[in-house]
């Protein structure tokens, strides 16, 4: 029995909404087939934008989305991508399967993509093979409410206002797709570009630095020491990696053992180890925090699908997922003092991805359930949660056998997300809540589980791992009981 102590009467800070950002990259079939059809295409559309991936989406209340990259992002040269489709520039995507970028999805539809799901743009701007011209023009391009010659071009394009555009990346990982510069140099470069990052008229730019890989920090202390005054966020990019290492292999999405699912969750642990030193290093030059830690590129990289372009990147997506999802969810959660978003890679059909399309089919994922459950938690005030983990061992290795955390949103409604990590063993629940009325709550549960460690959802089988309500119950004193399976994914919520 795990005994927990929920503090109702105090709030421990705003879970920020962005915390569940999205990403979507010129990758594989991320933008093309899984997003854009065009509008002449036989599946249903909106504008050239797929309606049931639309719809999918549009459910999980996502509240911003990074593009186009990416390493994408920095080979992107944003005027190959405006006026009509038939006349702009065909290019070679040389990151991702030497496939040709016909640009006809750009900045008009990327922007359309953002008012149909009603989310925010994070437009990442090319520092590694552009110029600080070129970055300028297009925050004018797409901001400026006024006569100039790229307002005037956008206006001839077809979009008379502005476009409201707060996040903008100077730069995505020039420690090396992005350039493989040394920090000293890019901080000089970065505040540079960042310079001609105007904000004009009511539109206000939130600018975000390339912050470091994993845990390079000698790459925070240089940025931070050097252009903390000029950005609003820096960047941390870390993947969970079934084999710890990108060669020889990854591991498989969906064959592994119980040895790599354990080593799986081991190391998604990790991003609290790297969330807190480089906190330490930014904290020593930003203690107010007006610095955001912003994780824009998380999750599963496993190896690609059988058969399938290795530099699609396309992978399937298991309950193993899930649980990396939920764990990194609850951590971002814990530290939400500093992070301030955090975008999971990538949302359709590249690495751990909410959805996943084939033709005209298409199927949700563990992860899109684990997102649909904790956005109750978006904009909510964080309750402390006080309890002990026992250890989940496997050989000589221990991890934390619970990730969970909580919250109260601004109806008064009270979450709780749980993961039981454990391959083999369920566990029992008893959570006191202090502060809470319990004679006037209700409360609901919803289970995400499976039969299989590696149990997925398939074009055949599309409601394989799906969430489903579980028992509950809430005592006269205010004390939650419940059980949870093995490697599970749980939210309660007391209405």
């Amino acid at each position: 029995m795990i005994n927990m102590n929920m503090n109702a009467k105090e709030s421990k800070g705003t879970i920020s909404r962005y915390l569940h950002g999205q990403f979507a990259e010129h990758l594989g079939r991320c933008i093309y087939e899984g997003m854009w059809v065009g509008e002449d295409s036989p599946i249903p559309n909106t504008d050239g934008i797929r309606n049931d991936v639309l719809k999918a989406l549009r459910k999980l209340h996502i509240p911003v989305l990074r593009w186009p990259g990416g390493c994408f992002a920095d080979e992107y040269h944003w005027k190959d991508g405006i006026g009509p489709r038939e006349q702009r520039a065909r290019m070679v995507n040389n990151h991702w399967g030497g496939v040709e970028e016909n640009n006809h999805f750009g900045t008009h539809e990327f922007l359309r993509l953002c008012e149909l799901l009603d989310t925010e743009p994070y437009i990442s701007g090319n520092v590694g093979s552009g110029t600080v011209h070129e970055m300028q023009q297009w925050v004018e391009y797409m901001t400026l409410d006024g006569t100039s010659p790229m307002a005037d071009l956008r206006r001839q394009n077809g979009q008379e206002q502005p476009w409201k555009v707060t996040y903008f990346g100077v730069g995505n990982e020039n420690w090396g797709c992005g350039g493989n510069m040394r920090p000293e140099y890019y901080a000089d470069l970065y505040r540079h570009y960042a310079t001609y990052v105007r904000n004009y008229g009511d539109n206000t730019i939130y600018k975000i630095a390339c912050g470091p890989n994993v845990d390079d920090y000698h790459w925070t202390e240089v940025l931070m020491r050097e252009a903390a005054h000029m950005m609003d966020g820096l960047s941390l990019h870390y993947y969970t990696l079934p084999s710890g290492e990108f060669f020889p292999v990854k591991g498989s999405a969906t064959d592994f053992t119980v040895e790599e699912w354990f080593q799986t969750l081991r190391l998604t642990l990790h991003m609290e180890e790297l969330i807190v030193k480089h906190s330490r290093i930014m904290d020593k030059y930003d203690p107010e925090k007006k610095v955001g830690l912003i994780i824009d590129e998380w999750g599963m990289w496993t190896d690609v699908e059988p058969g399938t372009n290795p530099g699609f990147l396309f992978q399937q997506n298991t309950m193993r997922d899930a649980l990396v999802a939920g764990v990194n969810l609850n951590l971002f959660y814990k530290f939400s003092d500093r992070i301030k978003m955090a975008n999971i890679a990538q949302m359709v059909n590249v690495l751990q991805a909410m959805v996943l399309t084939e033709g005209d089919r298409m199927i949700l994922t563990p992860t899109y359930h684990v997102f649909d459950m904790y956005q109750v938690h978006q904009d909510s005030e964080r309750l402390e949660l006080q309890y002990e983990s026992p250890e989940y061992k496997l050989g000589a290795q221990s991890i934390p056998k619970i990730s969970a955390a909580a919250s109260r949103d601004r109806s008064g409604k009270i979450h709780l997300t749980i993961c039981n990590l454990s391959h083999s063993d369920g566990e029992s629940f008893s959570c006191k809540i202090d502060g809470a009325d319990q004679e006037s709550y209700s409360v609901t549960g919803q289970l995400l589980a499976a039969d299989a460690l590696n149990a997925h959802n398939t074009f055949e089988q599309p409601e394989n791992v799906a969430p489903a309500a579980f028992e509950v119950s809430l005592s006269a004193d205010g004390i939650l009981s419940f059980q949870l399976p093995p490697a599970s994914v749980a939210a309660i919520t007391l209405a």
